[in-house]
């Protein structure tokens, strides 16, 4: 696995060196969850216009940070974005930061990488960030949804080969239950605060912006790794994501009138429905 990471750094290491410390958090809009980490970025007039075919993304991949995108919910919510112009300003600089060094370094992964290898490595940076959601789930009081998390950790763990393969949702029909702490803050009554685009990590509030130090350190990944193993890993998980999603970011380039109030009225509502949720 480390020579794995490596090798992704390698390919990657642009990305690493344009963010320093700064430029991924384990719990980005992993991504994985939390999970947290791909990048919903800006808006300006560019986009992927290269001859390579669209890659379609395999039917078993969830990636929960590009969902709220494919969201066709048309409520529109009334979103507090007092700091507007420098939300703009950061989401047209994580735009750039998107199509001129993320997108390309992702094609040539692509091309690397073989598809199931891939999804393995995806399988194991979420089955990493399980405590995240077996303690938040808790916390809500969602003791059955507890129960499944800690089921498919443990399944995962071994009878999955470390996570690599999702055992669990593929044999036990047991499916990951997505809960985070900016999730919990919003189960016990804190509101979403004033809309924030973070550099790297994209939409969030202020919020979520705590949730995600917080979930950082509920991933295992933060305690597998140290120095530039460690950011070799988020660096990959990223990468990773970023491979296998099926350009939806570009899809809202091309359709959305404003990209940015697209994006920013889709996560607040998806943020919203995974709270009440």
């Amino acid at each position: 696995m480390k020579k794995l990471l490596i090798l992704a750094l390698s390919l990657a290491l642009p990305l690493s060196a344009a963010g320093g410390n700064a430029t991924l958090d384990p719990a980005a809009p992993a991504a994985p969850g939390n999970e947290n980490p791909a990048l919903i970025l800006a808006a300006t007039d560019e986009s992927d216009t290269g001859d390579e075919p669209t890659f379609v993304e395999p039917d078993d991949f969830e990636d929960e940070d590009l969902a709220f995108l494919d969201d066709e919910d048309d409520v529109v919510l009334d979103v507090w974005d007092p700091i507007e112009p420098i939300n703009r300003g950061t989401f047209w600089f994580n735009d750039k930061l998107y199509f001129y060094l993320l997108k390309p370094v992702a094609k040539g992964y692509r091309w690397l990488m073989p598809e199931p290898l891939m999804l393995g490595i995806g399988n194991f940076f979420s089955n990493l960030a399980s405590p995240m959601r077996i303690i938040n789930a808790g916390l809500q009081g969602k003791f059955a949804d507890a129960g499944n998390e800690l089921t498919r950790f443990g399944v995962n763990t071994t009878i999955g080969i470390g996570g690599f393969f999702d055992t669990a949702k593929d044999h036990f029909n047991l499916k990951k239950k997505e809960e985070d702490t900016g999730q919990t803050l919003g189960y016990y009554g804190i509101g979403p605060g004033p809309y924030l685009v973070l550099p790297f990590f994209g939409p969030s509030s202020f919020r979520d912006g705590i949730g995600l130090l917080a979930d950082s350190r509920l991933d295992l990944t933060y305690y597998l790794w140290e120095d530039r193993d460690y950011w070799a890993a988020i660096v990959l998980k990223t990468v990773n994501t970023v491979a296998l999603d099926k350009d939806t970011y570009e899809g809202v380039k091309k359709d959305a009138l404003d990209p940015y109030l697209f994006i920013r009225d889709a996560w607040t509502q998806f943020r919203q429905n995974k709270v009440e949720n």
